[in-house]
């Protein structure tokens, strides 16, 4: 499986950047994780985005789906060419309930799937995770803790990805992590950051921290304050996990 990175920043970009978005590729399927503004530009570079086969957004802050709007005007366009013929699948929490329904009116570009709806499945620990796949593709959420509901997810069985989403510290995503091929964490602050990060957000050594109660395999830090530098953020995550941390960068791809 591969992770390439076409935005890390929140909650803006630097110079030339993109806030959150990843794209997926595994077993000729691909999937777009996050649509941050400026990720649909850095897509193109690496596929046509008719080729997509979902599009998941873990929640709705602006600097994880503002560019669903204009991935929208894109595939529209494209169907009414002929290039394309089916809307695009795309995987959002039902809340807020007013962003979720305003990305539901557009039909002729989504098909909506709340992610609330899908097949319940406990994990390790007893947690509750909702359930699906992606052509074959295993995908399973389990909630966050943060300012609006959200997901953190996993892709695959054997070897898995697994993303923090946006949240503070939880039991669920340990579990989830728990011996994960890739695991890309947010890593939003600093130490000094801790206590206005409490409750919705982790610093790098807590990010480190996390990895090495999963016990993943390898660790990667995403979602930074973009006026920070990452070789501070990367030794507070080395701490946390004792082992060398790797801050990703937009352009690069990584792989399970």
């Amino acid at each position: 499986m591969q992770l390439t990175v076409l935005g890390c920043w929140g909650p803006y970009p630097r110079a030339g950047g993109a806030c959150s978005g990843y794209l997926i590729r595994d077993g000729g399927r691909s999937i777009l994780l996050e649509a941050g503004s400026g990720c649909l530009s850095k897509l193109m570079n690496y596929i046509d985005y008719n080729l997509l086969d979902a599009v998941i957004v873990t929640h709705l802050h602006h600097d994880h789906y503002l560019d669903l709007f204009p991935l929208r005007h894109a595939v529209e366009g494209a169907r009414r060419a002929g290039r394309r013929h089916a809307s695009l699948k795309l995987y959002i929490p039902s809340l807020p309930a007013n962003e979720f329904s305003l990305l539901d009116s557009y039909k002729n570009a989504f098909e909506i799937v709340a992610i609330e709806s899908l097949p319940v499945e406990i994990i390790k620990g007893g947690h509750n995770s909702r359930r699906m796949d992606i052509g074959g593709l295993p995908v399973c959420f389990v909630a966050t803790k943060h300012s609006l509901p959200g997901y953190s997810v996993s892709f695959g069985d054997k070897d898995r990805m697994v993303f923090s989403g946006d949240t503070a510290r939880t039991d669920g995503l340990t579990a989830l992590a728990e011996g994960a091929g890739l695991f890309l964490c947010e890593a939003s602050g600093l130490d000094r950051d801790a206590g206005y990060l409490q409750d919705i957000h982790m610093t790098a050594r807590q990010a480190g921290e996390v990895a090495e109660a999963a016990c993943a395999k390898q660790l990667l830090i995403t979602h930074f304050w973009p006026e920070y530098d990452l070789d501070e953020l990367s030794a507070q995550a080395k701490s946390g996990w004792g082992r060398q941390v790797t801050p990703v960068r937009e352009g690069e791809t990584y792989s399970t």
